[in-house]
């Protein structure tokens, strides 16, 4: 509590923080640096009405997501670009709660959080803001950390949320194979999945001894590089219940096979078989209108959904775009309360976690737009391993 009192003190004596700037869309090295005195953040700029959900942390942690290297890349500007320039990048987050609005406190839902908590955050109006000493959160998708978490793992929860979503559809004895199980999401949905009771988890990736080790505990993993999991016989003599795409593009490979009458690596659904995405066939798009932005994530998806469920269904799994986020914090409460308990281990990318300089910042997003990340990417504001 002396902590944080204190770190309230400072944040009122400012005026300035330090923050990652982004002063146009394009490429990292250009566009992205590590400024002081970038003016602080100010709960009295909102609206009223968005004050009812908002609240400043010291943040201490920030985990990317592709979603930060597409925001800055310029590919989707006119959707998701930020309102003005410079910007602050970042939006999965974790930190120390400084400042509550009356306007929160005053809400019908009991605010669950005080001065002095430590949070993690996700994004919900953009992947921006969270990049700096302090930042505005929304407490709608915030929960408190574990004390036995530190602000990093924190921060990496809170960002791989759709994971617990995901591993939650697995049923008790299901066998489970897993493209891209390597990264962020997918190297903590397979420990939700084993909790659930999977039977038999295979991951495709190209570290196959980390996916073998603990905490991923995959029973086989496959290097998409050398075999290409849809060929191999044994799978096609003995299919998967269920097949999660994390990487993109693999339901064109199932169509292939639909289409050449050859047999599938996956139950059809008409005896269960599913195939669970959270990304698009192209996972780096491009897209300046709603328009193009509702093909890939909504129109598409509807068509396979329909068609697997009806006159493929015989042939093909059934299809479910999973990608689907409320603004509440349950799903952050059960990723917290696993965490906690040691069912679920935040997975960090072993080169990092990158310091908070112009630099480290750099690194860490040229690392995350390579898409060969180990876990989560991380940069932190704190000393490092700090929990309390």
């Amino acid at each position: 509590m002396i902590q944080s009192m204190t770190s309230t003190q400072e944040h009122a004596s400012k005026k300035t923080m330090k923050a990652v700037q982004g002063k146009e869309l394009g490429d990292i090295d250009e566009m992205l640096t590590v400024e002081d005195h970038v003016p602080l953040p100010n709960l009295g700029d909102l609206p009223a009405k968005k004050k009812r959900t908002k609240m400043i942390i010291q943040t201490k942690a920030v985990a990317l997501a592709c979603g930060d290297c597409r925001v800055l890349s310029g590919l989707t500007r006119e959707l998701q670009g930020p309102p003005s320039f410079p910007y602050i990048p970042g939006g999965d987050c974790a930190g120390i709660v400084l400042e509550i609005p009356r306007e929160a406190t005053d809400n019908d839902d009991a605010l669950p959080f005080q001065v002095g908590d430590r949070v993690a955050v996700r994004f919900v109006e953009g992947p921006r803001g969270a990049l700096a000493e302090y930042a505005v959160v929304d407490t709608r998708v915030c929960e408190k950390i574990p004390d036995n978490i530190s602000f990093e793992e924190g921060a990496v929860l809170a960002s791989v949320s759709p994971a617990t979503l995901l591993g939650e559809r697995i049923r008790e004895g299901e066998r489970v194979l897993v493209l891209g199980a390597g990264g962020g999401v997918g190297s903590h949905t397979c420990q939700v999945m084993r909790k659930q009771g999977a039977a038999y988890l295979v991951g495709v990736s190209k570290n196959l001894d980390r996916l073998l080790q603990s905490p991923l505990n995959y029973d086989r993993a496959i290097d998409y590089t050398k075999q290409d999991p849809f060929s191999l016989k044994e799978y096609k003599d003995n299919p998967f219940d269920t097949v999660v795409d994390l990487a993109g593009g693999s339901w064109l490979r199932l169509i292939q096979d639909y289409n050449n009458k050859e047999k599938s690596i996956v139950k059809p659904a008409s005896q269960g078989g599913r195939f669970l995405t959270l990304t698009p066939d192209q996972a780096i798009f491009e897209a300046h209108s709603v328009w193009a932005v509702m093909k890939p994530f909504l129109f598409i998806p509807i068509w396979r959904a329909i068609k697997s469920r009806t006159w493929g269904r015989r042939r093909l799994p059934k299809y479910t775009f999973a990608f689907s986020l409320d603004n509440d914090r349950n799903h952050l409460t059960r990723t917290m309360e696993m965490a906690q308990n040691g069912t679920l281990k935040a997975c960090i990318d072993p080169r990092g976690p990158f310091p908070f300089s112009t630099e480290g910042v750099r690194k860490a997003f040229r690392l995350q737009e390579t898409r060969h990340v180990n876990g989560k990417v991380v940069v932190t504001l704190s000393d490092k391993g700090e929990k309390k």
